[in-house]
């Protein structure tokens, strides 16, 4: 078991969107530091940190909520972890991959969520 933090960053969409997308990963990662709360932010995020390995992704399209408007989604983290959050939000949502960077001990990805 390792550690493992995740940081969402989301813009586009408003608070239910944002709230539907960090819900999609709490199946994975658990609870987020926070739900997104902020109704008038045009940039939102949630940093999901456990002490253990991601769990295998439950979510599917049917039972994802659908979004209001298309929404950009970064994710950053261990390997691992954008590995999860990628695979988890496309089976919930319907997505497009719009680039992703890599270092030495971190990840990142772009994701564009469309409703």
């Amino acid at each position: 078991m390792s550690d493992t933090q995740l940081t969402v960053t989301l813009s586009g969409g408003g608070i239910d969107d944002a709230r539907a997308i960090v819900r999609a990963l709490e199946g994975v990662f658990g609870a987020p530091d926070s739900l997104p709360a902020d109704e008038q932010a045009t940039v939102r995020t949630a940093t999901f940190d456990s002490s253990t390995e991601p769990q295998a992704s439950t979510a599917s399209r049917e039972a994802g909520a659908s979004l209001s408007a298309p929404v950009t989604v970064t994710v950053q983290g261990t390997p691992q972890a954008v590995e999860a959050a990628s695979e988890t939000l496309s089976h919930a949502f319907t997505t497009r991959n719009e680039g992703a960077a890599s270092g030495d001990q971190e990840r990142e990805r772009e994701l564009l969520l469309v409703p």
